[in-house]
């Protein structure tokens, strides 16, 4: 790849233009995206214009811009020479994080072959899971890197996601034996004895967003095999209680819904050679008016206590639909006016 720089245009608004040349036309048409999407994304982000000329992008606009517009356009293109795919979650993630990998720093033992060359991603048997954001990066080296890992924030962050995401690749990697995901079974308007079929069939509509994520990352029937044989359990909160969780990789969703002694059962099963991930959005406690939310009490309890991290997400960490983040924006501004 080559870079350069153009003459600007003489008139009363001079922009600035800087040119790169990939020498692949077949990759820079992949690059570029169907009807050249991949470009107008970049575009709209960044304000910037981007003209394709031979085998040469021209990028025009603000020098800051051009010059992320330029990074982002590299590291997609060093994406396609090893051979991987961009698509619109490859743009979107070059975006956030600014066009290139910094290196992660030290990590424990043999984890240290998923972050070859700075490169922060998770295997699994269906796909390959990369970070969108930096905050979500950090997370996924806090999964690797500490025995009890925090993840809080709003909705659609990929909290849930990638803790499940970590949890499947310790476990074909052999690192653990077991993957147990939980849930509080908190009730919303309806109680679980009303609901129809036996208690597997009354609980398991809170369990389906870890059902949901486990089909994204294992194979149907080998996902089936490993529920039937107890490898991989999806249980409510309430069913952890008496066990000890060892050589497991241990979820629990939702946890701003378990009560603080919930919370103390649920963080005291942790066992030997286990690993365990708490997952919560403090905005939407559902437990009745006056009982405490164990998240809360839990990062007033534990924040100084080492091998134990917290990590925090925003709306800007939302990878959902765009609209998503405005309207949790839109919520967090509300209640910061009546709590003023």
């Amino acid at each position: 790849m080559a870079i350069g720089a153009l003459t600007p245009p003489q008139d009363d608004m001079p922009q600035s233009e800087a040119f790169v040349e990939f020498p692949d036309n077949r990759l820079l048409i992949d690059l570029c995206g169907e009807y050249d999407r991949n470009l107008t994304e970049i575009e709209t982000k960044l304000s910037v214009q981007i003209v394709r000329r031979g085998n040469q992008l021209v990028v025009m606009g603000d020098e800051d811009a051009q010059k992320q517009a330029i990074e982002v356009l590299q590291a997609l293109y060093t994406r396609l020479e090893g051979g991987r795919d961009v698509e619109a979650a490859d743009v979107d993630r070059e975006l956030r994080m600014g066009g290139s990998e910094q290196e992660t720093g030290s990590r424990d033992g043999d984890q240290l072959e998923m972050f070859k060359g700075g490169t922060v991603e998770i295997k699994t048997r269906k796909k390959l899971v990369e970070p969108r954001t930096d905050a979500q990066k950090a997370y996924v080296q806090s999964l690797f890197q500490n025995e009890l890992a925090f993840g809080i924030g709003p909705a659609g962050t990929g909290k849930t996601y990638l803790a499940v995401a970590a949890g499947v690749s310790m476990f074909i990697g052999g690192h653990v034996d077991r993957i147990i995901l939980s849930r509080p079974a908190v009730e919303a308007g309806e109680k679980l004895g009303y609901l129809p079929g036996d208690m597997k069939d009354k609980v398991d509509p809170y369990m389906q967003p870890l059902y949901d994520a486990l089909n994204d990352f294992l194979p149907g029937k080998q996902l089936a095999k490993l529920i039937e044989e107890k490898r991989i359990e999806i249980a409510p909160l309430a069913f952890m209680r008496g066990r000890t969780l060892a050589n497991a990789f241990v979820v629990l969703d939702e946890a701003q819904n378990a009560t603080t002694m919930q919370m103390k059962m649920f963080l005291t099963r942790l066992g030997e050679g286990s690993r365990m991930v708490i997952t919560g959005d403090r905005s939407q406690v559902d437990l009745p008016r006056g009982v405490q939310s164990g998240l809360q009490d839990a990062e007033r309890l534990l924040k100084t206590i080492p091998h134990i991290s917290f990590n925090y997400f925003t709306s800007k960490d939302v990878v959902r639909h765009p609209l998503v983040a405005a309207i949790i924006e839109a919520y967090e501004a509300d209640s910061g006016r009546e709590t003023g």
